[in-house]
This record gives structure tokens, C-alpha cells and sequence, in this order.
């Protein structure tokens, strides 16, 4: 299979290797070593003995002999005993220049310590190359200490997305990119897997179907498996591997429950050494997890050993995932066991904490594994379509859950959630400190600040009831609710200062970031403030960018008003005034924006010259002077205009004004206006007002004046030109690293982070700390963002 496509940089990682003195290659079986170490001897120059370790155990005899072979001598007479080893290490030094020796299969030795000796002994001119299944005591640690030691592992070995889909191709076999993922993610990259996946494709009838299916039940992979892996296992090593398959994961506690022997720690930390599919998933090696498809062979082998244990397996399995804080596990194993009055009973106990995890779509997948859907699920049921915005389901399944009469704290909490969501918020009242848990405590802080940032009348008590909810999902370790809380905290920042506000939505972007909840609702308060900023800022380019982010998902309504009314303001301020109407007219009457949102669309419909209905508009509305000022200036009554404006002193006010007394040719009090108003917009760099009301073209004609805001003058002029004032392309101060621009590399794709990592046969936490420096370096807060900003500074081009 090796053969069929060219694996160029495993090849060349080889080569950088063997420029030391020992190399190790180690990887489980079926992962193309010697498939690899043949491609690399037939590009090689120098002399290469290549010698496999035979069940025959005759090591220096067979060394010597591909010694000879090499060199072109006359195949050895066998020598009894140590002479063997004398002779080659003799034969070794006397080879004038250089010289690869390869020894594949050496787990198959018996006495490793021969291999020991010959790697310690090998001559200047010599290198050594052996591959093996798993950790040999070879006691190499002093090679390692003085860099003589190569060692290329298992993850290296694995083919790539890209290489899967090339061998695909070279089998003269056609996928669909979504089927070369799965396959690639079924077999983890496992060359053996993929060969015998490929063999298997050859001639089916439905190729899509047969990869969706695929595992390690399949009859030429479990064959594969149980030769080269199982049947090589002690019998005690071989039950602990069938018993626990049933679990994702698995430590030595409950291997030694399910197997009711101890010991299983140490088994499983041999068994990961030995390269046994066993992987570990944490830094301390205390819980692992088997290969997926080792996991479908084994659990086809314990249905044809142990069937009858089965069920009661699953069952010790949930008790102990209950009490040891694993709920979804436990629940998992109940439905396994068929037990699913109990899977019910745990899942209606645990849905509700396990959404404010961020685990929605876990609960989801746990509801449709329940064959039926009775009223013992209706709880369940309500937060699931709460999550998902589902108001009218969720109120239905709430009245179900009510009538049973159990769990009326949390259906009270979710009354809440429900009345926020569909904008009652008269009925989102005072908390009710009398709750009995602090989880359902937090989500009434929560709900309770979030209605008040939609709410004028009681927006004083928002950041004090966000702030106390955040603060207590933080000491609960609810990150997911604690994101949630901070979202809103940075819309309720807009009222006391933009700067504030950005670096809060930025920051809790950044949080959401780190835990892939970057297009997941809970961060769409964020995402939906940022444009709001960005649009105030002149920043109108990047703030639709957000804006778009934000409307890809389903929101409440406040989120929903906040997002049209944004994209409003940018079309009003890019002088597109009839999508500005539509917009400022899709945003409603919600209480935070309706004053805004009527003077906002009288000034509009002035501007696009629908004067009639702006008067009705106006009329509707009462006095709102701001907006009878546009109706003045766009009917040519710049005195009328005037007149209203008198008393008005906030920043819109100031522009208004500006541009009457220019109309009116007072020069003096136009350049006053002006001033103030700069004076207003300063603080927040606040660019918008100018280019809605027009009063940019203030800043061009009057008579140069002496200012105290040319830099904000420049700006706003360059924004309103341009129609952005977006920050422009820059160098980096502290360029990428090249392991950050590799990583940079992929976020154009949509390859999750682990499968990142998997790709550069690195671990999680080093993409994500990668990620974390590239986003600060590119002054990015998330995925997208970094992506742009990469390209525009050339580091991406424009095709990835």
C-alpha cells in the first residue's frame, strides 16, 4: 500500500533521523514500518543490511549474514555461541565508509540485551535503525542524553487526511470528501486498517454505505486483529481487554470492578507500552482508550465469549460512573443494559447540569437512543428544546413535566429561561433565594441579568445580578454557564464605555474559543455586541463580520433586535437607506431600542426623501426632536431645524445642528456644533453619528479651525470615504513561530482541533496553546478572524 502513493515527509523524516547514530521505529502492528524502512533502503546510496528477527532466534547469525549480504561477501558459516557476536561486531568495524544496518521485528526477540550490546558497541562509521512494536529495555537513555538517538513513534506513522484521500485515488476507487473523513477517523489513520478497508471497497456495490459501516468487526479487520493482537495476549490480559471494549474509556479502578481481579492499571500501562492499541488520554496515563477499530473487534469477541455477562457488565460499569461524577457514561451503559427506565430516571436528574456544561448535543444523542418517549422523558425533553430556542415545544413538554409533580425547582428556573426567551419579561422577576441548589441559583442570577440588559426601566441591576451569576458558575466550575453570564456583562458594558465593552465581548470570545464553543449560542451576546461596537467605531467591514457570525444562530429576542438593529445603522451609514429601513423595521418595538429604532427610521425615510411617511412616522411617535430636525433639513427648513435643536446636547444633537447652521451660512456657530460634537466622540472613538446624519461633510467644507480632535477628523473622514476604518494590513511585531504558521495553515479547514493535533502528530494541548499565541500574535479572537487577518498579511493565500 506503501507503494501506491509517496509518504515524501515521512520519508524525509527518516532520512534526518538516520543522521544519528541509533534510530527507533515503533508503532503497533499494521502501521507500515517495514513498508517505510523498504521505501527509504530503496532510495538510499550506501550499503544497507536489512535483517529480520526470525522465530528461529538465531540473532548474530542472521545479522552477520545481511552483513555479508550487503557487502557483497559469501554467506556465513554458523559459529556456536559468543564468537558470533565477536565476528560481527568485527566485520562491523571493518567496513570502510558509511553503513545502515536495519533490524525490523526485534519485539520478536527473547533476550533483548544481544541488541543492547551491538547498538552499544556499533562501530563510528555504522549507523542502526530497528523497528518494533513496542518499548524494549534497550537502556538507551544515554544515546538520548548526547543526541545520538532518533526516535520516530506511532503517531508519525499515521496516514493523513490528505494521504487517505491520495490512496483512495490511487486504488482507482471514488469517495466523497465526507466518506475519506470517516475513514480516516474510523481507522485513525492505521495503515493495515486502511489497506484492508481499501481491499474490501474493491468492487462493493455501495462504497458510501460500506465506510459509514465500517469497523472493527469487519471480517478482514477483526481476522487481522485477533491474529496479530488478541491471541498474543494472556488469557487474564485478553478478558480485561473484552470486559472493559464496552466503555470509551477506562481506568484501572474500573477495569479491576469489571474483570474482578486487580492489577489492571499496570496491564493497561504494559499494554500502551507494548503499542497494543491502548492509548492513554491524559498526562498522568490514568485513563485510556483502545484503537476504534481494536474497540469493535473486541466487543465482537465478547459477544461470542461472553454474552450472558453482557448486561450485568454494563450495569457495574453505570453504578460506578454515577457515583464517580460521569453521568452521560452512566447513562450510556444503562440504555446498553436495556435498562432504560433507570437511563431515564439518570438522564432527567443530570440533563439540566449537563447543559450547563455545554454538553446540549450530548443530551440530544442521549434522548434518541430511548426507543420510547414517554412522559418520564419530559423534562428532558423541555431543556433540550429550550437549548435550541424551540419555545413553543419547550412550553409544551414543561406543562407535561408539571403535571407529574416532580422536580418543581428546576421547572421554575426553566419558567424563567422560557418567559426571557420569549421576551416576558414581566414575568422574570426577583430571584427566589430559597432554591435549593446553587446550579439552579446561577441560572436565575443569569436569567434575571439578562432581562435586564434588554430592559431600560431596570438595566441598573444587570451587571450586579450577571456579575453575582458568573461569579458563582465560576466557583461551581460551570465554564459554560459562567460564558454565558459574561456575554451579556458585555452588552451591559456598551452603557458605561465602549472601550470596556469590546474588551469584555473580546475576551469571553476568546473563552469560548478555548472550549470550541466558537459557534455554539452561548457566545452570540458576544458576538452580537462586538458588531454593535465595531459599528459605533466606524468599523463597518469588520462589524458585519461579527454581525454575520451572530446570525448564524438561532437567538432570543433581544439578540435578534440587537442584531438588526446594527446591520441598520451600517446600511444607514453606507447610505443605503431603504435596507436600513427594512432592518430598523425588522427590530420591533423592544423596549431597550424603540425610542432609538423610531428616531433612527424618521431620520431614514428623511434622508431616502420618503418625507410623507416620515411626518407619519413622526406623528406616531410624539415628540422625538432629533428626528423632526432630519424631516426639517431633508424638506430644506434648516431655521425649523434649528429651532428644535436648541435645547438638544447629545452628540446626534450637535451634528444635526452643524449642519443647519452650515445650510443657514453661520460659519461660527456650525464650527461650535461641530466641536462639541467632537468633543463627545472622542472618548469612544465614536465614528457612526458622523456618517449617518452626514456631518462628515462638515468636517470638509468649513474653513480650517483650530481643533483639538485632528487625529478622530482623520479618521472619521477615512471611515466614511472607504466605508470602513478597519485597522489596515500591518507587519507583525513577534512573527509566528513555524510550528504557529503550520497551525495557521489548518484553520482554514474544517478540521476540529483534536483532528489538528492528529494531523501534526502533536497533542491537543499544544494546538491549543498554538492557537491561543497565534490568535494573540494576529490580534484575532477567534477562528475566522485569525484566518482573515493571516491572509491579508500574506501568510495565507487566498485559496485556503
Amino acid at each position: 500500500m506503501s507503494r501506491l502513493i509517496d509518504r515524501h515527509d515521512l520519508v524525509v523524516a527518516l532520512d534526518r533521523a538516520a543522521t544519528r547514530r541509533v534510530t527507533v521505529v515503533s508503532a503497533p502492528a499494521g502501521s507500515g514500518k517495514t513498508s517505510l524502512l523498504r521505501l527509504w533502503v530503496e532510495r538510499q546510496d550506501r550499503r544497507v543490511a536489512f535483517v529480520t528477527v526470525g522465530p528461529e532466534q538465531q540473532f548474530w547469525y542472521d545479522v552477520l549474514s545481511g552483513v555479508h549480504a550487503a557487502c557483497g561477501s559469501e554467506p556465513p558459516v554458523a559459529v556456536p555461541g559468543s564468537d558470533e557476536r565477536t565476528k560481527v561486531l568485527s566485520e562491523l568495524g571493518s567496513i570502510d565508509g558509511p553503513f545502515v544496518l536495519i533490524i525490523d521485528d526485534v519485539h520478536e526477540l527473547d533476550v533483548p540485551d544481544e541488541l543492547a550490546s551491538l547498538l552499544s558497541w556499533l562501530p563510528p562509521a555504522a549507523h542502526a535503525i530497528v523497528a518494533t512494536r513496542g518499548e524494549l529495555p534497550l537502556h538507551l537513555h544515554k544515546l538520548r542524553l548526547a543526541g545520538e538517538l532518533a526516535e520516530i513513534r506511532g503517531p508519525q506513522l499515521r496516514f493523513t487526511v490528505a494521504e487517505t484521500r491520495e490512496l483512495v485515488a490511487a486504488a482507482g476507487l471514488t469517495l466523497s470528501g465526507q466518506a475519506v473523513e470517516v475513514l480516516h477517523r474510523r481507522t485513525e489513520g492505521w495503515a493495515a486498517g486502511l489497506r484492508l478497508a481499501l481491499l474490501s471497497l474493491a468492487g462493493h456495490p455501495d462504497p458510501e454505505r460500506f465506510v459509514a459501516e465500517f469497523s472493527g468487526s469487519d471480517r478482514s479487520v477483526a481476522e487481522y486483529l485477533v491474529a496479530e493482537m488478541l491471541v498474543r495476549q494472556h488469557p487474564d490480559v485478553q478478558d480485561l481487554l473484552l470486559r472493559t471494549s464496552l466503555l470509551e474509556k477506562v481506568n484501572g479502578e474500573l477495569a479491576d470492578l469489571l474483570t474482578g481481579r486487580s492489577g489492571a492499571e499496570k496491564i493497561l500501562l504494559e499494554l500502551e507500552e507494548a503499542n497494543a492499541f491502548v492509548v492513554s488520554l491524559d498526562a498522568d496515563h490514568t485513563w485510556f482508550r483502545y484503537h476504534q477499530l481494536f474497540a469493535g473487534l473486541l466487543r465482537l469477541e465478547l459477544r461470542r465469549r461472553q454474552s450472558d455477562r453482557i448486561p450485568a457488565l454494563h450495569r457495574l460499569a453505570a453504578q460506578w460512573l454515577t457515583e464517580h461524577g460521569q453521568p452521560a457514561a452512566a447513562i450510556r451503559q444503562l440504555q446498553a443494559a436495556g435498562d432504560w427506565a433507570d437511563a431515564a430516571r439518570l438522564l432527567t436528574e443530570h440533563a439540566l447540569s449537563l447543559n450547563l456544561d455545554g454538553e446540549a448535543e450530548t443530551v440530544r444523542a442521549l434522548l434518541r437512543a430511548f426507543p420510547a418517549q414517554g412522559d418520564s422523558l419530559a423534562l428532558v425533553h423541555a431543556i433540550d428544546e429550550l437549548s435550541r430556542l424551540r419555545l413553543d415545544e419547550a412550553s409544551a413538554y414543561l406543562e407535561i413535566a408539571r403535571s407529574t409533580g416532580e422536580y418543581p425547582a428546576i421547572i421554575a428556573v426553566l419558567d424563567l429561561e422560557l418567559a426571557r426567551l420569549q421576551g416576558h419579561y414581566d414575568r422574570v422577576v426577583a430571584p427566589d433565594h430559597s432554591l435549593p441548589n446553587a446550579d439552579l441559583r446561577a441560572i436565575q442570577l443569569l436569567n434575571l441579568g439578562a432581562t435586564e440588559a434588554w430592559s431600560e426601566q431596570r438595566s441598573a441591576g444587570a451587571e450586579r445580578h450577571l456579575s453575582e451569576g458568573a461569579a458563582l458558575a465560576h466557583d461551581l466550575n460551570r465554564t459554560y454557564l459562567e460564558t454565558v453570564a459574561l456575554a451579556y456583562l458585555s452588552f451591559v458594558a456598551t452603557r458605561q464605555s465602549l472601550p470596556l465593552a469590546r474588551q469584555r465581548a473580546e475576551a469571553v470570545i476568546a473563552l469560548a474559543n478555548q472550549h470550541d464553543w466558537d459557534d455554539e449560542p452561548v457566545i452570540a451576546p458576544a458576538y452580537a455586541t462586538l458588531a454593535w461596537i465595531l459599528a459605533w467605531t466606524g468599523e463597518f467591514d469588520h462589524a458585519e463580520r461579527w454581525l454575520h457570525r451572530a446570525n448564524q444562530m438561532v437567538s432570543e429576542p433581544g439578540i435578534q433586535t440587537l442584531t438588526h438593529v446594527v446591520a441598520g445603522l451600517i446600511a444607514a451609514a453606507r447610505g443605503r437607506h431603504q435596507e436600513a429601513l427594512t432592518e430598523f423595521a425588522a427590530a420591533g418595538d423592544e423596549q431597550l431600542f424603540a425610542e432609538q429604532v423610531t428616531a433612527w427610521t424618521v431620520a431614514t425615510q428623511a434622508r431616502a426623501g420618503l418625507l410623507d411617511e416620515a411626518r407619519t412616522t413622526l406623528a406616531a411617535a410624539g415628540d422625538v426632536p432629533k428626528a423632526a430636525a432630519a424631516i426639517y433639513l431633508a424638506s430644506g427648513d434648516a431655521a425649523a431645524a434649528r429651532r428644535v435643536l436648541e435645547t438638544d446636547t447629545d452628540l446626534e444633537g450637535r451634528l444635526l445642528m452643524a449642519l443647519a447652521c452650515c445650510d443657514l451660512g453661520d460659519q461660527p456657530a456650525a464650527t461650535a456644533a461641530i466641536e462639541r460634537a467632537l468633543d463627545l466622540a472622542e472618548r469612544d472613538r465614536l465614528i457612526l453619528p458622523f456618517a449617518m446624519t452626514g456631518a462628515w461633510r462638515v468636517l470638509e467644507v468649513l474653513p480650517t479651525w483650530k481643533t483639538k480632535h485632528a487625529a478622530l477628523v482623520v479618521d472619521i473622514l477615512d471611515a466614511v470615504r472607504s466605508g470602513t476604518a478597519a485597522p489596515p494590513a500591518r507587519t507583525l511585531v513577534d512573527p509566528l513561530s513555524p510550528s504557529e504558521l503550520r497551525v495557521l495553515r489548518y484553520l482554514p479547514t474544517n478540521l476540529t482541533r483534536p483532528e489538528i493535533a492528529a494531523e501534526l502528530l502533536v497533542s491537543l494541548n499544544t494546538v491549543n496553546t498554538h492557537i491561543r499565541r497565534v490568535y494573540a500574535k494576529l490580534g484575532a479572537t477567534d477562528r475566522r478572524t485569525a484566518v482573515q487577518r493571516g491572509r491579508e498579511l500574506g501568510l495565507l493565500s487566498t485559496t485556503h
